[in-house]
């Protein structure tokens, strides 16, 4: 369980997806240790277990809208077998100016010798306040589990700001 850092929650934060004005994003989370973390075993096989775990990351990059990221929360659901690793959930980022991003992200790792490989997955932008209401995007990131339960995540993708897609329809 020590290696199911919220890979994937990360990774919302940044991308968007729009018609016209697409900004190409990316950035490294650094994740804390998942606290609280809570596991249920299933029960119907050795190794089989429900997470529900929350994580607080320190952004480098991205700007957004010609703001930096000041931290980001992730609140994550995990499936956990002795083979593999499936991840989904919401990330929250609040900007310097105190406007926040909401994203989600699903991700999967594969388990090998009982630990945890490189998670990989998708994230989306779902929504935003002040500036950010209506942002568009979406992208790809990859968590590396460290042996402490924090993480590194890598993530890349694009992004549209509503107020640039206003502005491009005139």
């Amino acid at each position: 369980m020590r290696a199911l850092t919220l890979f994937a929650g990360c990774v919302v934060l940044l991308t968007g997806v729009g018609a016209n004005a697409q900004t190409k994003i990316s950035g490294t989370m650094q994740c804390n240790k998942p606290e609280p973390a809570y596991g249920i075993e299933v029960g119907d096989r050795p190794g089989h277990a429900m997470l529900l775990v929350k994580e607080s990351c320190a952004w480098t990059g991205p700007d957004i809208g010609g703001e930096k990221t000041k931290d980001h929360s992730v609140i994550g659901s995990l499936e956990v077998t002795a083979t593999r690793t499936a991840a989904s959930g919401i990330g929250v980022a609040t900007m310097e100016s105190g406007d926040k991003t909401f994203s989600t992200f699903h991700g999967t790792a594969s388990v090998k010798d009982g630990k945890r490989e490189d998670e990989h997955g998708t994230w989306s932008f779902t929504g935003g306040t002040g500036k950010f209401k209506g942002i568009k995007g979406k992208g790809t990131y990859k968590t590396t589990a460290n042996a402490d339960g924090t993480g590194t995540v890598e993530v890349e993708g694009e992004y549209e700001l509503a107020q640039a897609k206003a502005t491009t329809k005139k």
